[in-house]
C-alpha cells in the first residue's frame, strides 16, 4: 500500500469510527468537546508501536500525553516541562506514567556507536546511563541489554519528574503517584518497573528541589 492509499484509508477509518461512535454513544463527542479531565499523564516513546490508548484500552480523554525519542525525561525540555505543568497544575492528573518499551530504537542508537546527527544530543542522557552501568551491560547479550536499559531509562525519568517542583507539591497535596512502566512489543503487555528509594533518600530530594 503507498503512503497515499495509507492516508486517505486512515481518513475513512476516523469517518466510520466517528460515525460508530455517534451511534453506540450519543453523548460522548458531545461530551468530549466540552473539556477533558484525564486522570493520567502518559509520558512515553514516539515509537508508532506503542499507542497509549490503544494498548491501555482507553477512549479518548482518558489519558493526557507526550511522547519523544526513547521516552527521555530532561529537565530542561521546555515542551515537557510545560505538559507536566498543564497536566498536573491545570488538569489535575492523578497519576504520571513514564512508559519505556523492548526494542527502543533510541535505546539501540544508544548501545551502539554509529553517527546519528541530532540524535546524538538528544540521546546524551541514554548514553550517560550506558556509561553508568557499563559493567552490567558487558556481561548481557543484545536483547537483555536493550531492556536493561530501557529500565534504568524509566526508572531515571521518574527520579526526574520527582525533582519537579510542580510534581513534588502534588505528590504531598493530592497523593500524586509516578509510575514506570515497560512495554514489551512481543507480548503487548505492562510491566511495572520497580526501584527501591528509602525515605531518607526521598526526603533529601524534596528539601533540595522543593519550592516554598
Amino acid at each position: 500500500m503507498s503512503s497515499g492509499d495509507a492516508y486517505k484509508r486512515c481518513l475513512d477509518s476516523n469517518h466510520q469510527w466517528a460515525d460508530k461512535v455517534a451511534k453506540e454513544d450519543p453523548e460522548f463527542l458531545n461530551t468530549q468537546a466540552k473539556g477533558q479531565a484525564p486522570p493520567i499523564l502518559w509520558l512515553g516513546c514516539a515509537d508508532s508501536r506503542v499507542p497509549e490508548t490503544t494498548i491501555l484500552g482507553c477512549k479518548p480523554g482518558d489519558v493526557f500525553t507526550h511522547r519523544n525519542i526513547a521516552n527521555i525525561i530532561n529537565p530542561t525540555d521546555i515542551s515537557l516541562l510545560s505538559i507536566v505543568q498543564f497536566a498536573v497544575f491545570h488538569l489535575k492528573v492523578k497519576h504520571i506514567v513514564v512508559c519505556g518499551h523492548t526494542s527502543c530504537g533510541g535505546v539501540a542508537g544508544s548501545l551502539a556507536n554509529s553517527k546519528l546527527d541530532i540524535l546524538d544530543i538528544w540521546l546524551q542522557p541514554l548514553r550517560a546511563l550506558r556509561e553508568k552501568y557499563a559493567d552490567e551491560l558487558e556481561s548481557m547479550d543484545a536483547s537483555e541489554r536493550g531492556t536493561f536499559l530501557a529500565k534504568k531509562n524509566v526508572i531515571a525519568g521518574v527520579e526526574t519528574l520527582e525533582r519537579i517542583p510542580t510534581v513534588i507539591d502534588a505528590m504531598r497535596e493530592r497523593g500524586v503517584t509516578v509510575h514506570g512502566l515497560l512495554y514489551n512489543l512481543a507480548t503487548g503487555k505492562l510491566e511495572e518497573v520497580e526501584f527501591d528509594e528509602d525515605e531518607k533518600t526521598a526526603n533529601k530530594r524534596v528539601t533540595a528541589f522543593e519550592r516554598k
